[in-house]
């Protein structure tokens, strides 16, 4: 029988204790072993590592579930910030569901609404249609025949955040003091702190009603649909909302799109991208492609607002002043000197990274990134069937970067997020978009 993820402290403990004790032990035997190894062997066996302890690190996460695995989500995707190995098998985490057999959905409810959800709703599908992280999704209609996508929490979930976030820390921390594959400590614990926020505000499903409300009266981007929300039907654990008829990209791509409707879809996807951060100045920062429902009408549904940034325009201006200075539009030389001062601003660097240092060193290192982020806007239409893969880690470079960088706007995990989600989206759709450099589109 389905059952919740385990919320109960002991059992969480004991879970988290044995995987930081195991990864203890895999790390201190692998630094022991690299002593006697040259510098080939080195390098094959920090991934091999990164692995095992990456394996550690879900095979506890996926007895945990709820926050634990929708923690292992956001880093996995934190491009810049764990060890390959790590992320590649933190990844592992969007493929999980637990669903809650009828009698803990019953219990959620009678807890929001002191009522059974047959109560609540003409009908209520009592088996999930869909599952995530932290909750699940059942049909449902009102009285008047509206259909409803209903989000059910899993009980419980709220008060295992703070134990997770300290086992991940605890993992991490296993790559040692002073580790130059890791970030600096302050780093890792302001990605952490930021990370438990954005969760905290993700389990309260009034913010995520707030956040549709906003969405729908700001949204005008033609061909984008939002649900609305049924605040009579809603709370803190449950979410009541219109039911967008639709397929996710899987299902779509299976049905066999010419290139028109490859390129249309392409389009919708990329402009909402832009549109959100430039117009809107708030963005949707759940890009799993699970989020966006492609419908018969040629219009895309974007679902899931419980991951919501707000964009500031300082860190728009120096991210268009890096974006502008490094695809000059004359073809002349990048005017790395604007690249350094955006990236001060940022907060990548410090200011006292001369020039020359900056261009030396940490340009060499984060080249491969910069290239692979650009590559679609060095011309006005870009085939993302083209797009190259997101270039592979190298050892030297990662320690290189970790050593100069200094930290990070506090937009900029979003952002890098939203683009990569974006990026791996049309190349899978294999859409020709009008692109150029975004930041300069009237």
């Amino acid at each position: 029988m389905s059952k919740a993820p385990a919320t109960g402290k002991l059992k969480r403990s004991a879970i988290s204790g044995m995987a930081l004790a195991h990864a203890g032990v895999k790390h201190l035997g692998h630094k022991a072993r690299q002593l006697t190894r040259d510098d080939q062997s080195k390098q094959t066996a920090q991934e091999r590592h990164e692995g095992e302890l990456g394996r550690i690190l879900f095979q506890a996460l996926n007895q945990l579930k709820g926050t634990a695995l929708k923690v292992s989500q956001l880093l996995s995707m934190e491009a810049d910030f764990l060890p390959e190995g790590l992320r590649r098998e933190l990844a592992k985490g969007y493929h999980q569901v637990t669903p809650l057999n009828r009698a803990l959905v019953h219990k959620v409810f009678m807890g929001e609404f002191s009522r059974a959800p047959e109560q609540l709703y003409a009908s209520f599908e009592p088996v999930s249609f869909a599952a995530a992280s932290l909750g699940q999704v059942h049909r449902a209609t009102l009285a008047d025949g509206t259909a409803l996508a209903v989000k059910v929490q899993y009980p419980g979930i709220a008060s295992s955040i703070g134990s997770d976030i300290r086992m991940l820390r605890g993992i991490v921390q296993t790559f040692g003091p002073g580790s130059d594959l890791m970030p600096r400590q302050e780093l890792v614990d302001r990605v952490m702190r930021e990370i438990e926020h954005k969760l905290n505000e993700e389990l309260d499903y009034e913010h995520e009603a707030a956040q549709l409300r906003w969405f729908r009266q700001h949204v005008k981007l033609p061909g984008i649909i939002i649900p609305r929300s049924i605040d009579s039907h809603s709370s803190r654990r449950i979410l009541t909302m219109q039911r967008l008829e639709g397929i996710h990209l899987e299902q779509w791509l299976a049905t066999g799109p010419d290139q028109q409707q490859r390129d249309h879809y392409g389009q919708l996807l990329y402009d909402w991208l832009w549109y959100s951060v430039r117009v809107l100045g708030r963005l949707h920062a759940d890009p799993h492609p699970g989020n966006f429902l492609f419908m018969p009408d040629g219009q895309l549904g974007v679902l899931d607002f419980g991951c919501t940034k707000t964009i500031s325009l300082p860190f728009c201006q120096s991210l268009a002043q890096a974006w502008t200075a490094l695809l000059p539009q004359d073809g002349g030389e990048p005017d790395y000197a604007s690249v350094r001062e955006a990236y001060i601003q940022l907060g990548v660097i410090e200011s006292g990274l001369s020039l020359s240092d900056f261009m030396t060193q940490l340009l060499p290192a984060i080249a491969p990134v910069l290239d692979w982020q650009l590559q679609p806007f060095r011309a006005a239409r870009f085939d993302f069937s083209l797009k190259s893969p997101y270039p592979a880690p190298d050892l030297t470079q990662s320690k290189t970067v970790m050593r100069i960088a200094a930290g990070f706007h506090e937009d900029l995990p979003y952002f890098d997020r939203a683009y990569l989600g974006l990026m791996h989206m049309l190349k899978k759709i294999g859409a020709t978009v009008t692109t150029g450099n975004p930041w300069q589109q009237k």
